[in-house]
C-alpha cells in the first residue's frame, strides 16, 4: 500500500505526497480581493512542504460570500492578485488549488471574531439566497428563495469562476458542496423542501450539484483535475446521509470528478456531531470503496502516524489538514522526519533540516 509521502497522480498532475492544505476561511479580504495576508498564509504552507495548497472558500458571486470579508473570484480584477499567490506556490514546487463556493443562506454574516450572525446592510450586508425562505438560524438573515432562472445564473457563475481560476494559474479547482452552503442546502432534505425540479427526490436535490460539476468540467481543461467537497452526513435523522453521499459520488465520478473531499455537517444548527480523532475518515473509506472514486479524509487529523495509517490502510487517497497546519505550517516536514522519510526542504531553510548542522 502507498504511504503518506508517496506521490499520487490526478490526470496530468502529480502530487509529491498525500498531504493537502484544507480550505480555511481567513475573512481578510476587501471586495473579494486577495492581499498580502493571503500570500503569506498560503505561501507559508507551500514552504512548509504540503503537496497541494487550497485557497479558502472563494465566492463565485458577490452575494455568494459568507461575510463581506471573503475572498472572491467573481470579478476579472481578482485574477491578478491570485496569480501572484499561485506563482509563489509554484515556486516552492507545490501545486495550487482553488475552492469555488457560494454561501447561499449562510451568507451576509459577520466574521466569527466579530460575533457572527446577520450583518446589517449599512455594514455591508445583503439579502442572501437559498432553496427556500427558511434561515439557517434565528440570528441569521432571511434568504430569498431562488427562481429557476436565478439557479441557472449561479451555475453560470461557477463556470465563469472556473475560467478565472484557470487564468490565475491554479492546477485544481474544488467545488464546495458541503457545510450547509448553497449546494449542500439543495442536497439536504432537511433544508430543500422545494416542489419544482430542484426539490423532492434525490435526483432533483442533486440536480444543482451535478449541473455545477458539468459546467465547471466543461471549461476546466481535461488534463487538470476537479475535486468536490461534500458533507457526507447532516448528523441529524431524516437528513443527508452517507448512502446518498455514495450515490452522489458515483454520479460525480462519471461526470469527471477526480476526488471527493469527505467532510460532514453544517446544514442545520441543531446537528449532533460525534467528535473524535479522524471522526470523518470512515466516510472517506466508505465512498472510496463503494463509489470507486479517490477520496480525501479531513477532520481532527493531527499526528503523522495517524495520517500515514489512513493512507496505508486504504481509507483515503489524501489527507487534508486545517487547524494543525495553522498551528504548524511546517507539519509536513516534521511528519517526514517522524516517519523516516527524506523530503526536500526549501534551500533557504536547509541549515535547520538537520539539528546537528553547525551554524554558518
Amino acid at each position: 500500500m502507498p504511504h503518506l509521502f508517496d506521490p499520487i497522480a490526478f490526470r496530468s498532475l502529480t502530487l509529491s505526497s498525500r498531504i493537502v492544505v484544507s480550505p480555511m476561511c481567513e475573512y481578510s479580504s476587501v471586495d473579494g480581493f486577495s492581499n498580502d495576508w493571503h500570500l503569506v498564509h498560503l505561501g507559508s504552507r507551500a514552504v512548509g512542504g504540503a503537496a497541494l495548497v487550497m485557497t479558502e472558500a472563494t465566492a463565485v458571486a458577490e452575494i455568494g460570500r459568507i461575510s463581506p470579508h471573503d475572498l472572491g473570484i467573481y470579478d476579472d480584477a481578482h485574477v491578478e492578485g491570485l496569480a501572484r499567490i499561485v506563482r509563489f506556490i509554484h515556486g516552492q514546487k507545490t501545486l495550487a488549488g482553488m475552492q469555488l463556493a457560494h454561501a447561499g443562506r449562510k451568507g451576509s454574516t459577520a466574521r466569527p471574531w466579530d460575533g457572527g450572525g446577520a450583518i446589517a446592510h449599512e455594514r455591508g450586508g445583503w439579502e442572501p439566497v437559498g432553496p427556500t425562505r427558511e434561515p439557517f438560524a434565528s440570528n441569521y438573515p432571511l434568504p430569498c428563495p431562488l427562481r429557476t432562472s436565478e439557479i441557472a445564473a449561479i451555475v453560470s457563475a461557477f463556470r465563469a469562476a472556473a475560467r478565472r481560476a484557470l487564468g490565475a494559474g491554479f492546477d485544481v479547482v474544488e467545488i464546495h458542496a458541503a457545510h450547509g452552503y448553497l449546494i449542500h442546502e439543495f442536497l439536504s432534505p432537511l433544508i430543500n423542501t422545494r416542489t419544482d425540479e430542484y426539490g423532492g427526490s434525490f435526483d432533483n436535490r442533486a440536480r444543482l450539484c451535478l449541473e455545477i460539476v458539468d459546467a465547471v468540467r466543461a471549461v476546466w481543461p481535461e488534463r487538470l483535475p476537479v475535486f468536490v467537497r461534500i458533507s457526507c452526513t447532516d448528523w441529524k435523522d431524516g437528513g443527508w446521509d452517507v448512502d446518498q453521499a455514495v450515490e452522489l459520488a458515483r454520479r460525480m465520478r462519471d461526470r469527471g470528478v477526480d476526488l471527493v473531499d469527505c467532510s460532514s455537517g453544517g446544514a442545520v444548527h441543531d446537528q449532533q456531531i460525534v467528535l473524535g480523532p479522524g471522526y470523518q475518515v470512515p466516510f472517506a473509506e466508505r465512498i472510496r470503496r463503494d463509489a470507486r472514486v479517490a477520496t480525501g479524509a479531513v477532520g481532527l487529523i493531527t499526528e503523522a502516524k495517524q495520517a500515514d495509517a489512513i493512507i496505508r490502510g486504504g481509507q483515503a487517497d489524501v489527507v487534508l489538514l486545517a487547524r494543525e497546519l495553522l498551528r504548524d505550517p511546517y507539519w509536513p516536514l516534521h511528519a517526514a522526519d517522524q516517519l523516516d522519510h527524506v523530503v526536500p526542504w526549501p534551500p533557504q531553510y536547509l541549515r535547520a533540516a538537520h539539528r546537528t548542522t553547525p551554524a554558518r
